[in-house]
């Protein structure tokens, strides 16, 4: 069999699988690990896969450009955002992290809503100009051009003086085995500080990000205490959710 079409059927069982293991390959194919790990290098470095410790998980498509990944499955985003913002209730303080979904998110909140939010991206922040009854608290620092987030100390320093209801926080990957995940590691930390400062964390999940993996772990599934959807997940995702305790909304 040649190399590219052994390629071919690694990326074909991990769409079936959602995971591969390079000992399990190995056996598949009657190679050496080697052989495979080189494989998966070359897959990684087209960017179809990504590796971890043993294997390899699907890529997340959440890793493009932000002006790209505005138009990457929008009506599941809709969909998700939609479902997502209508667990805001009034008097709240929330937490909004950066990212497309929650873009869509703060398009469906009531104009009349009357609560603070707490975000780290000027995009959110502005988008919530025309909301009279919104208070918006604007964490400054510097500027994480992919996601338009500000990052750093100050965000820490300032992450550390609240104490916020819910946390809509972005990931560009969900998977029962790696968590959540995202493209950047100072990203990562950043999620990770902003919600350990609410008493609830939710996830917004479009289509895209569900079953993949990105380089850098935000935590595992049990992070989150919600995880909104808009499309029937497997049983082995379900279970794994089920043993972090979170609670999975589905989108309409």
């Amino acid at each position: 069999m040649l190399a590219s079409q052994r390629k071919q059927q690694i990326l074909q069982i991990l769409a079936e699988e959602k995971q591969v293991l390079s000992s399990e390959l190995s056996q598949r194919f009657g190679l050496s690990e080697d052989s495979i790990r080189r494989d998966l290098r070359e897959l990684a470095a087209e960017g179809l896969v990504q590796r971890v410790h043993g294997g390899a998980l699907p890529v997340s498509a959440a890793l493009a450009p932000f002006d790209v990944r505005k138009s990457v499955q929008i009506n599941s985003k809709r969909a998700v955002a939609k479902r997502a913002a209508s667990l805001i209730q009034p008097g709240q303080v929330v937490l909004m992290d950066g990212g497309t979904t929650t873009e869509e998110m703060i398009t469906f909140l009531p104009p009349d809503l009357a609560i603070t939010v707490v975000t780290h991206s000027p995009s959110i922040a502005v988008g919530l100009v025309s909301h009279p009854s919104v208070e918006v608290i604007l964490i400054g620092g510097t500027l994480f051009k992919h996601s338009v987030v500000t990052m750093g100390a100050s965000v820490l320093e300032a992450t550390r003086r609240i104490n916020a209801d819910l946390f809509f926080m972005g990931v560009t990957g969900v998977h029962k085995t790696a968590g959540f995940t995202t493209g950047n590691y100072e990203e990562a930390g950043i999620k990770r500080a902003l919600s350990g400062r609410a008493a609830e964390t939710v996830v917004m999940a479009s289509q895209e990000k569900i079953n993949s993996a990105s380089p850098f772990a935000i935590g595992d599934l049990a992070l989150a205490a919600t995880l909104v959807v808009d499309t029937e997940l497997e049983p082995e995702m379900e279970a794994a959710l089920a043993r972090q305790q979170v609670a999975v909304i589905h989108a309409d």
